[in-house]
């Protein structure tokens, strides 16, 4: 009964095998080899198009660099008050910009309002250098709240980035979730409707260490290598993060993967309906499940095993809790099995 997070889940076999496959014998290093380059061919595959694909080691360092490679004097990242580049992220997005801010944009449930972003751009009065710049937007998809930006709502925002020639970039941390969850496909969901960057996510979703950024203009990536190199993010054994990526989007493997622990989600918002002491704190469509239990329940949960974080209440979020009573997150992953779900969910009788 592990819903702390899908970072908890280990590597799908497929990824183990890979990794052992391609171990052996000798590659070109510094992502020359023949396995990089399949790879990178993929990813033009999956997204209908020429993209430029740098391998990453982490999430973070994925959106850090990606800023990085943005970036102007005095810049600003418009971001959700909730995002995990403000929230989580330790500074590194600031550190690895040398300096940049991030600016937070209310937004109903984890996603940016458009008329939100337009006001807080318009405190940006061009000229005036105190202020710095904005030189970036940035979602998360899924958002930290476990909601989705539909195709619509990704492309309004981007027509405001646009408008005042700013980069906007996708925090893809659960990506395969999100397009699991709409049904759209990775073009429709990125540069069709107006992403320029992407942090495509892997390693939640059954590879071991795996993260990429994704530009769709790979004229706007010409700096990026080194830039990733001044991030201590260029692996000599780039290879081995090759391996996993080769794996993991063969046959469709990702979508199957992210598209069960979705599935094991909705288990589990299934089962906290009509629940005494337990309830939905709102609607969700991904892996993550927030909800309301009251203490006695979570304690008893906890007691039989089960792992799980609690949580804050998003801003703004309207949800009202009795004191007795805590929200906690609960994400599930491509190994959730539905007796962990279940087993759970009898444990709240």
């Amino acid at each position: 009964m592990i819903f702390a997070s899908d970072n908890w889940s280990g590597a799908h076999p497929a990824v183990s095998a890979a990794l052992s496959t391609h171990g052996a014998g000798m590659a070109a290093a510094y992502g020359s080899s023949d396995i990089d380059k399949a790879v990178e061919q993929r990813f033009n595959e999956i997204f209908e198009r020429e993209v430029a694909v740098f391998f990453v080691g982490t999430g973070t360092a994925a959106n850090s660099l990606s800023f990085a490679a943005v970036n102007r004097p005095g810049g600003v990242v418009m971001c959700h008050r909730e995002a995990h580049v403000v929230e989580d992220e330790c500074g590194a997005p600031e550190f690895f910009t040398h300096g940049a801010r991030m600016a937070p944009v209310d937004g109903a449930l984890g996603r940016i309002d458009p008329g939100q972003l337009r006001h807080e751009l318009a405190r940006f009065r061009p000229g005036f250098i105190h202020a710095g710049q904005p030189m970036a937007v940035t979602i998360s998809q899924a958002s930290e709240v476990g909601t989705l930006y539909g195709r619509d709502e990704i492309a309004a925002i981007a027509e405001i980035a646009h408008e005042q020639d700013l980069a906007f970039h996708m925090d893809g941390a659960r990506f395969a979730n999100a397009l699991a969850a709409t049904g759209l496909s990775p073009a429709d969901m990125t540069w069709r409707a107006g992403i320029d960057i992407l942090s495509f996510g892997a390693t939640k979703n059954g590879c071991w260490c795996a993260e990429a950024v994704v530009f769709f203009d790979p004229d706007k990536a010409r700096q990026f290598p080194y830039i990733r190199k001044r991030g201590a993010q260029l692996f000599s054994k780039t290879r081995f993060m090759a391996a996993q990526f080769m794996a993991y989007l063969d046959d469709g493997l990702w979508l199957t993967l992210a598209a069960h622990a979705n599935a094991m989600a909705d288990r589990l918002r299934a089962g906290l309906t009509n629940r005494p002491h337990a309830r939905q704190a709102w609607d969700t469509r991904s892996n993550e499940v927030f909800a309301i239990l009251d203490q006695v329940t979570a304690d008893a949960l906890r007691a039989q095993g089960a792992m799980f974080y609690d949580w804050n209440l998003p801003h703004g979020s309207g949800v009202r809790m009795s004191e007795t009573e805590r929200l906690v997150r609960l994400v599930t992953s491509w190994s959730t099995e539905a007796a962990d779900v279940d087993r759970f969910l009898a444990g709240m009788n």
